[in-house]
């Protein structure tokens, strides 16, 4: 465990290290930039912008190095490259294992309930607040002239489309592409149910994805340890020295505001639900529960917090250890609730920025989306901002305005995704007590000691 933390401090450190390395060179670039231009010296900074920050995908790349491009593109790519596999074989397995449950009854359908009611009012204030501040204009943007022009060209859908391409007429189909990830996620819980249904006879099906599941965890692991860092630098260096200083202030307004509302949403939104179902006081589990979220701030993931939730859960919140096995494991992996918070954010924050008017309607199907793949979202580091661009994705939201915004909130996204986690942890925590009270079999002695 020591060992663990060990190496999630050291990556921590290390991206935050990139972050800042990133943000200085990005400043200085931006800064060469405007003294070259206003000296007239256009040919030197194309070269150096060729070299470094150039996309090589376009005309304007033929030629061209693109050294920052490069790296930032290539672990962007990697991240998307898991997206399917992660979300249908965490989303199957945990299905499976829920519906092979012994409480798949009554306490199953309280604690999955319990996780759908926190998913909602998280979404609802999450997006909430990111409306108003979005139309108090903290997320505009000035982009380049085409970026916006392009923007603006988005075809409007019809939102209840989104119920009927849920169920995929082609499952191959429904793999083959990131915009069809909601798809994935109905094959996904089909597939665990039925797993469940079948018993012994798709034990082979589930050691098969069992082994997937540890093969993409450990992909995902040396992708954002070894080269996330360098990642990250080299994508807020490019943003910052490509995009300038219009970029800074809606930056740190997506940051803070989120941060704020995500720590807020921690000591009010859980401690309220245990008031309003159970009448304990809140104030004892939020002071027991602290720790916990405090940890899981450090660590950055689910999996690692949950042998300190569960014996704060068992010796001082008064639960069951018969439930609190179930509850915290299958919150650990489907109970992402600060992720979908972040996500109202992140994707309000990217859509403004380039140019599309983001409506209380969209945040309702970003909402939705958001909470069917944080639902099949890994318990580790950075998974909640791969799956962005899924839900911006299911928006059809993917212009290239759309990936530059999207590439500086994965640059700045670190100490987001640090803050979403204790949300995450103390939700599972809450969930458990309710359901331990609905039980009658919460020790209440120990819970108010």
């Amino acid at each position: 465990m020591k060992k663990e933390e060990k190496q999630s401090a050291s990556v921590v450190r290390k991206m935050m290290i990139a972050l800042a390395g990133g943000l200085v060179v990005g400043l200085g670039f931006m800064l060469l930039r405007s003294y070259l231009l206003s000296e007239g010296r256009e040919a030197v900074w194309d070269g150096i912008n060729r070299l470094l920050f150039q996309d090589i995908t376009g005309e304007q790349g033929v030629g061209a190095v693109g050294l920052f491009y490069i790296v930032g593109q290539v672990f962007m790519r990697g991240l998307q490259l898991a997206i399917v596999p992660l979300v249908l074989v965490s989303l199957s397995l945990a299905m499976c294992s829920i519906s092979s449950s012994s409480k798949l009854g009554r306490i199953a359908g309280r604690t999955l309930l319990g996780f759908f009611l926190f998913y909602a009012c998280g979404a609802f204030l999450g997006g909430t607040v990111a409306y108003l501040v979005k139309s108090g204009g903290f997320f505009d943007v000035k982009l380049p002239k085409e970026a916006v022009t392009e923007a603006a060209t988005i075809a409007a859908f019809n939102p209840l489309a989104t119920i009927v391409e849920a169920v995929p007429s082609n499952i191959t189909a429904a793999f083959s592409s990131n915009n069809s990830i909601l798809a994935v996620v109905v094959v996904a819980i089909i597939m665990g149910l039925s797993m469940n249904a079948l018993g012994k006879k798709a034990d082979p099906l589930k050691a098969v994805l069992e082994s997937g599941n540890e093969i993409i965890q450990m992909y995902l692991t040396f992708l954002i340890n070894k080269v996330g860092p360098v990642a990250i630098f080299c994508l807020i260096s490019r943003t910052f020295a490509i995009y300038g200083v219009e970029y800074l202030a809606p930056a740190a307004s997506y940051v803070v505001s989120a941060m704020i509302t995500l720590f807020v949403l921690t000591i009010v939104l859980y401690p309220l639900g245990i008031w309003v179902t159970t009448r304990l006081n809140p104030w004892q589990f939020i002071k027991k529960i602290a720790k916990v979220g405090v940890f899981g701030f450090s660590v950055n993931s689910s999996a690692a917090t949950l042998p300190l939730n569960t014996r704060t859960n068992l010796d001082e919140l008064g639960c069951s250890e018969e439930i609190t096995s179930f509850v915290l494991p299958t919150g650990m992996t489907i109970n992402m609730n600060g992720t979908t918070i972040m996500h109202m954010f992140a994707v309000t924050f990217i859509a403004t920025a380039s140019g599309i008017d983001v409506t209380p309607a969209n945040l309702a199907v970003v909402a939705f989306l958001s909470i069917c793949a944080a639902m099949g979202c890994p318990a580790i580091p950075i998974a909640g901002t791969t799956l962005i661009v899924t839900v911006l994705s299911g928006m059809g939201w993917t212009t290239d305005a759309c990936m530059i915004a999207y590439a500086l909130v994965v640059a700045i996204n670190r100490p987001v995704e640090m803050a979403l986690l204790p949300l995450n942890v103390i939700g599972d925590a809450a969930t458990n007590v309710i359901v331990n009270a609905k039980e009658k079999e919460l020790d209440l002695d120990l819970y108010n000691q």
